[in-house]
């Protein structure tokens, strides 16, 4: 078969080649013999599966390998308008899932994302103005991560919408119980600023008074999207002499965000943090901040503990100890000091609730002296605005994925409706209500994209990709960290950035390389007038060459029935 032809050409009575390397083998309509044709295809990759918002993480990071900034920042904001944001606090579960994993390191996205967020606010670069202006006005009710995304996403598409904040500023969780040294205000202030800038009507110090105001709420807008939090700090209960009073014995997420406002409460030289998650981390990092000597006592063992890695790593090197596998059990007073009886606890946690049993070791226990401590145990939100409105499980809102509540017309998000205590799970699900409220305005149904299986490793043509180490980002000086409370982490630069983006697999993304026309010995994979490829079904043999070769496993074999 020629090389050059367009398509396969009718054969001639005397076309018929004596060998295989003479004439034309358009006669030897191969195709017979199959029984599976390979598909090109768009796949979902595993890090956009394991992304909270969905994003579309292989498109925007081949935008950045290519050096378009302003094309990955725009793909980005389709499902999070906080990129910077993002990519200096997210959980990372795309990292995770990611296929390199399984054949080198895992891609930094998380660092990818924070120099393409950087990236836009050093260009000052905004979202586009939103079509004219639609009739039906939501209410958003939370400023935070939640109802940030749902106002973003609904203004992008022309909606009105009125964003009602209790405190008086807005970011929720961001500002108030994430400190500076790991997100600097200016960044938060700025991504938050641009979604303002599309036309949200802001309304602060408005809290949600109680059930008659959220009626009212409801008769005066179309939708309303609730996304209060959860800011009623988890109190630990059974443990004999501990007393809250405020002075000794506090709430970490109250002196968090006091000592985020800038103004810690005095806690004298020694404290003690109860508690393994972000959180507690957080608060005792920033009591060493603030001139503490700090220990932190976790129920979990250190491998368990639902901090980041890395936070975990940043408190040891700030001169945090860390006592994990540890209970307390009892508190004493000893002079004008506290004295916590701990012990050595096994911790076994039941999946998806942070909860678990705990056995007590038999190595016994020890004795800390603390002058204060802080309890940061988890946060619930307050459901008394809700009551006899909305339908309640346990201590969350009774919600769908989507947001839907069991009140028409109310959908709500973010910590008051999921466990998935996240930033950016929070924005996946304002992201979502916020879809199913523009949906249901428009009294349409939302299309399903078709189903395609997740691309596996083993899916990958792992040899046309090079080994390379995982770009790392610089950490500020522990001792310069302390000094001035700046940035933990810096950050790639340009060139890291690029040099990671080239790592990408690029899973389930056809990124046009000619493979699969190279590699078939039947010629029967051509590319097409509009760049994509098609299959000769009459000289494919189903060899499946072509997929095995795919760098990306942007092809796949199918069965043929017929």
């Amino acid at each position: 078969m020629s090389a050059m032809r367009a398509g396969p050409q009718p054969p001639s009575a005397d076309a018929v080649p004596t060998t295989w390397t003479t004439g034309s083998t358009e006669v030897f309509r191969t195709g017979t013999w199959r029984s599976a044709l390979p598909r090109h295809l768009q796949a979902p990759s595993p890090c956009r599966e394991a992304c909270p918002v969905n994003g579309d993480i292989a498109e925007w990071i081949a935008l950045a390998r290519a050096g378009d900034w302003r094309g990955a920042w725009t793909v980005l904001t389709r499902h999070n308008p906080f990129p910077a944001v993002a990519g200096r606090i997210c959980h990372h579960p795309c990292e995770s899932a990611c296929n390199r994993a399984a054949y080198d390191e895992a891609l930094s996205i998380c660092g990818l994302e924070r120099f393409v967020g950087d990236e836009a606010l050093a260009q000052g670069w905004t979202f586009d103005a939103p079509p004219a202006a639609r009739a039906s006005h939501v209410a958003v009710v939370g400023g935070g991560p939640a109802g940030l995304s749902a106002a973003f996403q609904l203004r992008r598409r022309g909606w009105r919408v009125s964003l009602y904040e209790a405190a008086s500023a807005l970011g929720g969780l961001m500002r108030h119980g994430i400190p500076s040294y790991r997100l600097a205000r200016t960044v938060l202030d700025a991504e938050i600023a641009r979604i303002v800038a599309l036309g949200v009507e802001v309304h602060l110090q408005a809290p949600l008074a109680g059930p008659a105001a959220l009626q009212s709420l409801r008769q005066a807008h179309d939708a309303v999207f609730l996304a209060t939090g959860a800011a009623r700090p988890r109190r630990l209960h059974g443990v004999p002499g501990l007393r809250y009073d405020g002075r000794r014995v506090l709430d970490g997420a109250a002196f968090l965000a006091a000592a985020t406002a800038g103004r810690p409460p005095p806690l004298g030289h020694a404290v003690v943090v109860i508690g393994g998650g972000s959180a507690a981390l957080d608060a005792a990092r920033s009591a060493r901040r603030a001139g503490h000597a700090v220990h932190v006592v976790a129920l979990e063992a250190r491998a368990q503990m639902p901090a980041q890695r890395e936070e975990v790593e940043e408190a040891l090197e700030e001169g945090i100890t860390l006592v994990d596998a540890a209970q307390l059990v009892r508190v004493d007073a000893a002079g004008d000091r506290l004295l916590l009886q701990v012990r050595r606890v096994d911790f076994v946690p039941a999946p998806g609730t942070g909860a678990g049993q705990v056995q007590a070791r038999a190595d016994g226990g020890f004795a800390l002296e603390a002058d204060a401590v802080l309890v940061s145990i988890g946060q619930d939100p307050d459901l008394a605005p809700f009551e006899g409105i909305v339908a309640c499980t346990d201590t969350l809102l009774d919600c769908g994925r989507d947001g839907t509540t069991t009140t028409p017309g109310l959908w709500a998000g973010g910590d008051l409706a999921s466990r998935a205590r996240f930033v950016t799970e929070a924005v996946g699900m304002g992201k979502r209500a916020a879809l199913a409220i523009h949906h249901t305005l428009l009294g349409s149904t939302p299309a399903l994209a078709p189903f395609e299986e997740v691309v596996a490793a083993q899916a990958i043509a792992t040899w046309y990709h090079p080994p390379a180490a995982r770009r790392r980002a610089a950490r500020l000086d522990a001792a310069a960290r302390l000094a001035d409370g700046a940035e933990v982490q810096l950050g790639l630069d340009g060139t890291q950035v690029r040099a990671e983006a080239a790592r990408c697999f690029s899973c389930g993304t056809c990124i046009a390389c000619d493979n699969c026309v190279i590699v078939c010995p039947d010629l029967a994979v051509l590319r097409t007038a509009t760049g994509g490829y098609a299959v000769l079904t009459d000289y494919c043999k189903g060899c499946g060459l072509c997929v095995r070769e795919c760098p990306t496993g942007a092809m796949r074999m199918e069965e043929e029935t017929a």
